[in-house]
């Protein structure tokens, strides 16, 4: 018997057709071994070749160098200067496209991988993220911040050195703006945070737990959109991931680790997408909204009927998929 589930906090409906697919372990795909070298003399994120135009906007380093950089992006979506200017005529509506596109270089070496970085280089990045993040929310043209990663050809990465990437937005993109409608709507029916609730019933069950650490937690969801999609939310109600706490910090690394480790040796090295959902940038703290990560392995394909319904159809159970993460031991690779 098929089973349709509905995400409270997305408002997707996803059909769960586990007959059509795959056991957890067959989601593994052989990828072709490459061995990357360590630097590569035309790579920009190289290091020699800082030099290649962009403007650092942050430098982490330590005794032996760089760790982590941050500069603008070469191709920028978005124009740094300008004033945000919005424009209406008739059904016609514009804004200029001022903001921040900027990329955050994750490792002085070419050939490293988040899944397979110390703790102390996660936590680096991640206090890239925070910095960047506190230090553009200043900015009154800027109502939406939006960190993100692309691992792999299928996720949309055109460099292989590790990286990823941060954008200011002068608007608050409708997904954003549709999450928050729908975490005001069960405060306003429930008296609690959504999100929280999720955490707590999760927590409860366990069935789809794959890590929790201090304090954090990472999990498949109930109506996952596809296979293996996992979301590492804070156990602390925060709106805003510009408020994580140093201590927070470390932990979101190693919690971050533990599931990219996972998804690598378990699914073969996806290739994925990560972005931090927060709440924009004028609504930093709330009682109804929690930041999150939300993790978005591509081992399988969408197609028309998603494209045509809005709806999403997933092969594989949350349950079985965590409890196939959560089961997996790292110890040996």
């Amino acid at each position: 018997m098929r089973e349709i589930r509905q995400n409270l906090i997305t408002k997707d409906w996803v059909i769960f057709a586990t007959d059509r697919g795959k056991r957890p372990h067959e989601f593994a795909e052989v990828h072709q071994t490459v061995d990357l070298p360590a630097y590569k003399p035309n790579c920009p994120f190289c290091v020699g070749n800082e030099n290649d135009g962009t403007l650092e906007t942050l430098r982490i380093a330590d005794e032996h160098g760089w760790q982590v950089r941050v500069t603008t992006n070469k191709y920028p979506a978005l124009s740094r200067t300008g004033k945000r200017i919005r424009h209406t005529d008739g059904l016609h509506r514009s804004i200029t496209g001022v903001g921040y596109h900027e990329v955050i270089i994750e490792h002085p070496l070419h050939n490293q991988t988040l899944a397979l970085m110390e703790f102390a280089q996660i936590e680096r990045l991640i206090s890239a993220f925070r910095c960047r993040y506190r230090q553009i929310r200043q900015d009154n043209r800027i109502e939406a911040i939006v960190i993100f990663k692309n691992h792999g050809v299928r996720a949309g990465t055109s460099l292989e050195h590790p990286h990823s990437q941060l954008a200011g937005l002068p608007i608050v993109p409708f997904q954003f703006r549709m999450r928050v409608d729908e975490a005001i709507r069960y405060f306003d029916d429930h008296g609690s945070c959504l999100f929280c609730d999720t955490i707590a019933d999760e927590l409860h069950t366990g069935d789809r737990i794959i890590a929790t650490t201090e304090f954090f937690t990472a999990f498949i969801p109930y109506a996952a959109l596809s296979p293996f999609h996992t979301w590492i939310f804070p156990l602390r109600h925060t709106s805003s991931f510009e408020d994580i706490t140093d201590a927070e910090m470390a932990d979101f690394a190693k919690i971050l680790k533990i599931v990219l480790a996972k998804l690598y040796f378990a699914l073969g090295n996806p290739d994925y997408n990560f972005t931090i959902r927060s709440s924009p940038t004028g609504e930093r703290d709330t009682e109804y909204f929690h930041w999150y990560l939300a993790i978005v392995p591509h081992v399988s394909r969408i197609a028309g009927f998603e494209l045509g319904s809005g709806m999403y159809i997933n092969t594989a159970l949350p349950e079985d998929s965590a409890k196939f993460l959560r089961e997996y031991n790292l110890v040996s690779e």
